[in-house]
């Protein structure tokens, strides 16, 4: 399932029921990314928030499209969070800058929520044996191959080939996921620092 796609049990439904399965995303998000994949059972959601499993199954077939809830509101909300910003850029070189440190301080800001989605795609597969979000895997660099396009463009950038240009973009989202696998590890982390350096370092290395 690619993250952008809204899970099908998405129906009319009253005040109470969203509060209720909101509340239900949120301590399944607490959950996984305080034990794990592999630990955050439907009964341990369950006991974290204080109701039934019976509750979670009346608002969710199984735990797949629980998974799918939180990956899909992930999504959601870094798009509201990043998209804005970057199109409130004049120009390419402030994008590419407020791209890398918009993405960190999402993560920063949001690091349950991202721990959990990273337990869920290291883990999880679909039926046919595929990742997770395989198939988003793609989709999420083209913003950055666009930046570094619009840059070339105008003449801020130097050139790239289509292959290079990959290539560059996969190392500016991996750099951001590292960052994200870093401060699991370190929560203390100088996060303001770490942004300057990405910033820094992918100045140089677009730069004419």
């Amino acid at each position: 399932m690619s993250i952008k796609n809204k899970p099908n049990s998405q129906k009319q439904m009253s005040f109470i029921e969203k509060a209720r399965r909101a509340q239900i995303v949120e301590c399944a998000i607490e959950t996984i990314a305080e034990v794990g994949y592999a630990q955050a059972s439907l009964g341990e959601i369950a006991k974290r928030a204080n109701i039934s499993k019976g509750v979670i199954s009346y608002h969710f077939a199984n735990k797949e499209e629980l998974l799918e809830q939180i990956t899909f509101e992930y999504y959601m909300a870094w798009q509201a969070y990043i998209v804005p910003r970057i199109e409130a850029q004049k120009s390419p070189k402030e994008m590419l800058q407020v791209y890398i440190e918009s993405n960190l301080v999402f993560v920063d800001e949001n690091r349950n929520h991202v721990f959990a989605v990273i337990e869920i795609v290291s883990n999880k597969r679909t039926a046919d044996g595929k990742r997770f979000t395989e198939d988003h895997d793609e989709t999420i660099l083209l913003p950055i191959e666009n930046i570094l396009t619009l840059g070339m463009q105008e003449g801020v950038f130097r050139e790239f080939t289509k292959t290079s240009a990959r290539v560059m973009a996969s190392t500016i989202r991996n750099a951001i996921d590292g960052f994200t696998i870093k401060l699991m590890s370190k929560p203390h982390l100088d996060v303001q620092e770490y942004i300057r350096e990405l910033v820094i370092i992918f100045e140089k290395s677009t730069k004419k």
